[in-house]
């Protein structure tokens, strides 16, 4: 009985010791790998790494970020409330993490105020996987039957493009914002190729698109409304900016649900006319071959929403950066209308053949794009499982910040990255060069699917207009404000330009 008895507590003794030892080697673990985070900022209580910000915190994002790499390095990291954030800056950690390291960094992570609009569907938000792939892969080929980055594209632009002479014309030598005609031709463009047609900019049914895309791009930049991110319980206050969100999803969903179910009834199989047909005729095929397919007018509604967002407010947002820019080089300015004279002339409109032509003109779109970097920080990735990077241990579900603006004014790869130098893309011959760290669609696997119809877009358009006129700034004593307005796109300061007929 006693040996018994002294078994038993030899067995107990032998398992409590093992249980300490195991707990005590996870909180090791634990501190060890706390100890190879990356640098940064304090962590603080509830609120997270916001008062260890300092002076800093009043920076715009993406200048915020860029300046931690001078104390943290260019792998850093800070904390939105309880949530770990990795910033990368510089070329060679966001080229490592997104290309090198892309099966690990390609997922999404889950934003509370991202996932109320979007439902963690669609294209851009969606996580990595094989659903996101397939619908990526569907969405592509029907753009491109479309015309997506081949010539047949070009009539829907140059179609847009008369208008927006037409309204330039309108304004020859009077203080002018072209804000509301660029927004008004890029989403045009997008309409045509989901909706099979383009609309007058007095339709209600297009002032309808453009006034939902602009609220909803104006929560998702507006402070108040960020703070769900960090207290997603505020999501139910019914009140102000909160109240809002939920308002603008309602409207959303029922504005773009009724465009659905119009193609519903009117389609035609054998002949889709536009993305929604094309989709809707897979949904059914689908629904046919295998029940549990992820296509669905569910998921169209979310894809929709994805190519309107992205496919207009990145693209005119440039073009309207190219036409200030433009205006405050008047060099810059004369010497691409030279070369669109030698090449084109003045009888016949641009064609995207042409650039192969003009090196100067493409040369001077680069870098407009460079240094204005209109989606400064890009769509937040997410580890999807725990990597070492750069000596460093990343947990599994860290949100990943690619601070592309900062790749874009890397020193180590660009000389006198603040200036305003077209040719620093041009060789001695006159050449395009390419340049590794030029990429203001993002690099690796989520790279920004509309990049070559935003190329189409930018090269005809900005061509087209340096053809037609010349842009002045308005002669006051104020500097036109280039720091530009961050929200989910770095979008110019209101402003006011002179167009001068050619």
């Amino acid at each position: 009985m006693a040996a018994d008895g002294l078994n038993w507590f030899t067995v107990l003794l032998v398992a409590a010791v093992f249980l300490l030892t195991h707990c005590a080697v996870k909180r090791w673990a634990r501190a060890r790998d706390r100890a190879r985070l990356p640098a940064g900022p304090r962590r603080w209580p509830l609120i997270g790494s916001l008062p260890g910000l300092g002076s800093g915190a009043r920076l715009p994002p993406h200048l915020l970020l860029s300046a931690m790499a001078e104390t943290y390095g260019s792998v850093s990291s800070l904390y939105l409330g309880s949530r770990l954030l990795v910033v990368l800056n510089g070329f060679e950690a966001v080229r490592d993490a997104l290309q090198r390291s892309a099966d690990v960094f390609s997922d999404r992570p889950t934003i509370p105020l991202i996932t109320i609009i979007t439902q963690r569907k669609g294209i851009v938000f969606a996580p990595y996987g094989l659903v996101w792939k397939e619908q990526r892969r569907f969405s592509l080929s029907i753009l491109r039957h479309f015309g997506f980055g081949k010539l047949d594209l070009e009539p829907k632009i140059l179609e847009e493009l008369k208008m927006v002479k037409s309204q330039l014309s309108k304004a020859v030598g009077t203080a002018f914002s072209p804000c509301h005609v660029i927004n008004n031709a890029v989403s045009n463009i997008i309409c045509s190729m989901c909706l099979g047609k383009r609309f007058d900019y007095d339709d209600e049914e297009f002032k309808s698109i453009l006034h939902l895309i602009a609220r909803g791009m104006k929560l998702a930049s507006n402070s108040p409304a960020m703070l769900i991110n960090v207290f997603p319980v505020l999501r139910y206050l019914p009140f102000g900016p909160f109240k809002e969100v939920a308002q603008t999803v309602k409207d959303v969903t029922l504005f773009l649900k009724k465009i659905i179910a119009e193609h519903r009834q009117t389609m035609d199989p054998e002949n889709p006319r536009d993305f929604i047909d094309f989709y809707l005729k897979e949904v059914d095929c689908e629904i046919q071959r295998n029940q549990n397919t992820s296509f669905s007018e569910d998921y169209l509604f979310y894809i929709i929403g994805d190519l309107f967002v992205a496919g207009t407010d990145t693209t005119s947002n440039t073009l309207l950066w190219a036409i200030l820019i433009m205006a405050s080089h008047p060099e810059v300015q004369e010497q691409v209308h030279r070369e669109i004279m030698a090449v084109i002339g003045e009888s016949r409109l641009p064609s995207y053949k042409d650039r192969h032509h003009m090196p100067f003109t493409e040369a001077t779109i680069m870098e407009i794009q460079r240094m204005t970097t209109v989606v400064p920080l890009a769509i937040p990735h997410m580890a999807s499982e725990t990597v070492e990077f750069k000596g460093y241990t990343i947990p599994k579900g860290s949100i990943v910040i690619a601070n592309l603006w900062s790749v874009h004014r890397d020193p180590s790869r660009w000389e006198q990255p603040d200036e305003f130098n077209p040719s620093r893309f041009l060789d001695t011959d006159g050449n395009i060069v390419k340049n590794e760290a030029f990429m203001p669609f993002g690099i690796g696997k989520r790279i920004c699917m509309g990049e070559q119809m935003a190329k189409m877009e930018l090269f005809l358009i900005f061509s087209s207009l340096l053809q037609s006129f010349f842009f002045k700034l308005p002669e006051t004593n104020d500097a036109p404000n280039m720091t530009g307005r961050f929200g989910l796109t770095l979008s110019p300061h209101p402003f006011k330009i002179i167009p001068v007929k050619r």
